[in-house]
């Protein structure tokens, strides 16, 4: 039977573990609500920030004994894992080959497709996006992210597309049917588009009551400007022969 982890070698563990994990840096207090706070169910630790301190420092010393490759480094008033520096050549190596395997826009817009219409045909899918598929498919079965699924029922047997458990994998969804709806990422996008419009009304020094008013009536122009559209701009002009005189 394995013997119970000492409750000081399991603070130990955890700073390590939170730290380890966490994007950003962890400041002391955040690190202690954490670990402490009585919002959380489960085991809980009080644990002081002279405490924290040397735990973080008994990590770095033996991360130096055992020789690894990175230490816990104070930054930006918070603690965070970062690579020795003497690693950056790799690291850079590594972003590379990373960046090299990062699907393209053409591609992304491509595997939408598959991935909503699925199973669907090379033609089909050209005729959705209006270009050449060719390269598109070939990086995408090279990628894993779709497969041939079998072959349409229609003149001369053409390949059907679908995608693979590694296009769920890739997306960290379960199910296809997890994917959004189309409905939703019009929502989506339509909550994006009004964010980014709040922005530059914020930056054209608008007052939050101008920029509720304003919403829908800023747009950037051909030259890169901002630019807000006349109420004569916004309305829709008039059908043809259907002028009105006002006099």
């Amino acid at each position: 039977m394995e013997q119970p982890i000492p409750p000081s070698e399991n603070k130990r563990q955890i700073i390590e573990a939170l730290i380890f994990a966490s994007d950003e840096p962890l400041t002391v207090k955040q690190l202690q609500t954490i670990m402490g706070s009585s919002e959380y169910t489960g085991m809980r630790f009080r644990i002081k920030e002279e405490e924290m301190l040397a735990t973080i420092q008994s990590i770095n010393e033996e991360y130096a004994q055992t020789n690894r490759p990175f230490r816990i480094i104070h930054i930006a008033g918070g603690y965070q894992c970062a690579t020795q520096p003497e690693f950056a050549d790799w690291l850079g190596r590594m972003i590379k080959e990373k960046s090299k395997r990062k699907l393209s826009q053409s591609v992304l817009e491509s595997l939408s497709v598959i991935a909503y219409k699925q199973p669907v045909t090379k033609s089909e899918l050209e005729a959705i996006r209006g270009v050449n598929a060719d390269y598109a498919i070939h990086k995408l079965l090279e990628r894993g992210l779709i497969t041939i699924v079998g072959r349409a029922a229609t003149p001369g047997r053409p390949l059907l597309y679908g995608t693979t458990n590694d296009f769920l994998k890739h997306f960290g969804i379960n199910d296809l049917a997890d994917l959004p709806k189309p409905r939703e990422i019009d929502e989506i996008l339509a909550e994006q588009s009004s964010e980014m419009e709040r922005e530059i009304l914020k930056r054209m020094g608008k007052t939050p009551e101008e920029i509720e008013e304003q919403l829908g009536s800023t747009v950037v122009s051909e030259t890169g400007e901002l630019k807000e559209i006349s109420v004569e701009e916004s309305l829709p002009p008039p059908a043809s022969g259907d002028e009105s005189v006002i006099s």
